[in-house]
């Protein structure tokens, strides 16, 4: 195999990358209560409502949502979508954060303040529109085979909330009997979440009500499960009472904001955050790091978890796009390989909204703002990827994983191989993750098909290939 032919890849994946025209197959079971095989090959979408369109509504995410099986979406996690509180609520964030109330009175109403400053669990923010717009939502994933998990916010609620009012027992408070806002454990300060009162779990009562209002999105308007807002910092042993409650009622998908292997023991959260894989990433595209960084992640990843859990693969989501920089910024040309990696990685990847229409800016987190809606080549690669996610088992990465195998190279330090394997399908990823043009040898023989090309490639152990700075291939058998 000559070098050129290899080099020549990279400019003309994106010619050869159509989308395919047949859409991955998964219906839910009648019902739609979860079925855990889902899990090995889903992708799933964190949909923030009030960015989503121009509207910001719920009526407007759902039109576009048989769109999303062209990107092989099983999940879709909502942002918090109850009402939000006007008492405290913020008008910017970081260090020198200011209430709304602080602003020029003519500019008030543009502050719409943090979705996670909950005025009440049970009803849905009417800036999103009505609880049967919400229900038709449900209704619309349900139909294309996708599960709808709530944004749920354990740790603290707005100033609004009744709670404030009826049970001031159910907040932490200070050595005056004055409701707090959360404190940082380490430092024994604020972090900063001035717009929110910490709960106390020291509380049963508080225990039992905040299991109930979850447990009413499940009965009532059939959601499918939740994402746990800072997971970690709620206590296990109400996690450890509180999901199987909820799994009573129905078999659920639980998604933590925690990296905590605690977690997901015993039958509680199906999924953390691959944190330690996202710092990772962002790390080696930088040049702060180099790949042994990420032999590092694997081994320790493994010794953390249990072969069974299910980490989030994401190179974004709503925390990183408004507070740390857009994909753009972060990865620079390392952006595709990045994407790729995430997809093929053991775990679940992660699409934030606008991530598949080419988002290039932070997105205001306290006003409204609005991602680009024009299919490009971040919608061809996402839709390419989730197929391949979909359908191919060496991908599995849910409770039934595939393996994932190291391949030596010549120079472990810039070049990423290894191998997913699962009853005798094989993926195999080659990343070039350095900014300079490569030759080396990979201990890889015989025939593939470049899964994003569609060329024949062959491999043979003594003979060196040429990959271009930040060039990846996927290899199928």
């Amino acid at each position: 195999m000559k070098k050129f032919a290899i080099l020549a890849l990279v400019a003309l994946t994106f010619i050869n990358c159509k989308t395919s025209q047949t859409q991955p197959v998964f219906l839910p079971p009648e019902g739609h209560y979860l079925d855990e095989s889902s899990f090995e090959n889903s992708v799933i979408y964190e949909v923030n409502i009030r960015q989503y369109s121009p509207e910001g509504s719920f009526n407007a995410f759902t039109k576009d949502i048989p769109n999303l099986k062209q990107l092989g979406v099983k999940i879709i996690w909502m942002m918090p979508i109850f009402p939000i509180s006007q008492t405290k609520r913020k008008a910017t964030g970081g260090d020198n954060s200011k209430f709304a109330s602080e602003m020029p009175v003519a500019e008030q109403h543009k502050y719409l303040g943090s979705y996670y400053a909950v005025s009440d669990f049970k009803k849905v923010n009417p800036e999103f529109g009505s609880m049967e717009d919400f229900r038709q939502l449900v209704k619309t994933a349900h139909e294309n085979g996708m599960y709808v998990i709530l944004d749920w916010v354990p740790n603290h609620t707005g100033w609004d909330h009744v709670w404030i009012k009826e049970h001031p027992e159910y907040y932490t408070k200070n050595e005056k009997g004055e409701i707090i806002d959360p404190i940082n454990p380490e430092t024994g300060k604020s972090w900063g979440w001035t717009d929110v009162a910490d709960l106390n779990y020291d509380n049963q009562n508080l225990r039992k009500e905040m299991t109930a209002d979850m447990k009413y999105w499940i009965q009532k308007e059939g959601i499918d499960g939740f994402r746990c807002d800072v997971a970690g910092n709620v206590p296990t042993d109400f996690w450890q009472k509180a999901i199987p409650e909820l799994r009573a009622v129905k078999n659920i998908f639980m998604l933590a904001e925690a990296w905590e292997p605690e977690l997901l023991k015993s039958n509680l959260f199906d999924m953390a955050y691959a944190w330690d894989g996202h710092h990772t990433s962002n790390k080696i595209a930088q040049g702060k790091e180099n790949v042994s960084a990420w032999d590092k992640y694997m081994v320790e990843k493994n010794k953390k978890y249990e072969a069974n859990d299910i980490l989030m693969n994401f190179v974004d989501n709503h925390d990183e796009n408004s507070w740390n920089g857009t994909i753009q910024s972060r990865l620079g040309k390392a952006e595709e390989a990045m994407t790729a990696l995430s997809y093929v990685t053991p775990g679940m990847p992660l699409i934030y909204s606008g991530n598949e229409y080419g988002l290039k800016h932070s997105l205001k987190f306290f006003e409204k703002d609005s991602i680009p809606k024009t299919k490009g080549k971040e919608w061809e690669l996402r839709a390419k990827l989730g197929q391949l996610k979909n359908g191919n088992l060496a991908l599995n990465g849910g409770k039934n994983p595939a393996s994932y195998k190291r391949i030596a190279t010549n120079n472990d330090t810039k070049i990423l191989a290894f191998e997913r394997e699962k009853d005798g399908k094989k993926v195999i990823y080659i990343a070039n993750l350095s900014d300079q043009t490569l030759e080396t040898k990979i201990d890889l023989k015989g025939d593939f098909t470049d899964y994003m090309s569609g060329y024949n490639i062959q491999f043979r152990t003594d003979s060196p290939i040429g990959l271009k700075a930040w060039q990846y291939l996927i290899l199928t058998n």
